[in-house]
């Protein structure tokens, strides 16, 4: 097993593209977030203060449930934390999945995916669930980042 750890959420499949280059790239393990109850397109859409996303972001102890915890963060003492930026933070359903397991002592690494925002308060808002990990902000990416410029990035770490 990898030291690392690539765990990632992705609504719309960049997330998820970038973060099975990184795991390339680091040589790291991977692991996919899923939410017990998958987002639609309808879910996603940020123009409607009534869609899912707009619901759950607006309330910041919205904890959307996850559809297994499976992932083996034991074993790793490095996981690179994946996510699409929305509203300038990681989603909520990622504060579930840090609530999930035990972080203590560990480096997180934040990565996420964005049409043009940086990670704004992603830090802020994600420490509270693994208060005994170190968060740290790493790179805003969009999917056409090479294994290369990944390879480069997670050897910083």
């Amino acid at each position: 097993m990898s030291n690392k750890l690539v765990a990632y959420f992705s609504a719309s499949g960049a997330t998820a593209e970038v973060a099975k280059k990184l795991a390339e790239a680091a040589g790291a393990d991977l692991y996919e977030i899923k939410p017990a109850v998958p987002y639609t397109s309808a879910d996603l859409n940020w123009n409607n203060s009534s869609s899912r996303s707009s619901v759950e972001m607006r309330d910041k102890s919205s904890r959307p449930e996850l559809a297994d915890k499976s992932a083996k963060v034991e074993g790793h003492d490095v996981i690179f934390l994946g996510f699409p930026i929305w509203w300038y933070v990681a989603p909520t359903i990622v504060n579930t999945f840090l609530e999930a397991y035990d972080f203590a002592g560990k480096k997180i690494i934040l990565f996420a995916t964005s049409g043009g925002s940086g990670f704004g308060k992603a830090v802020a808002g994600l420490q509270p669930s693994a208060p005994k990990a170190t968060i740290l902000e790493g790179k805003v990416f969009n999917r056409r980042v090479s294994v290369e410029e990944l390879r480069k990035f997670s050897k910083d770490y």
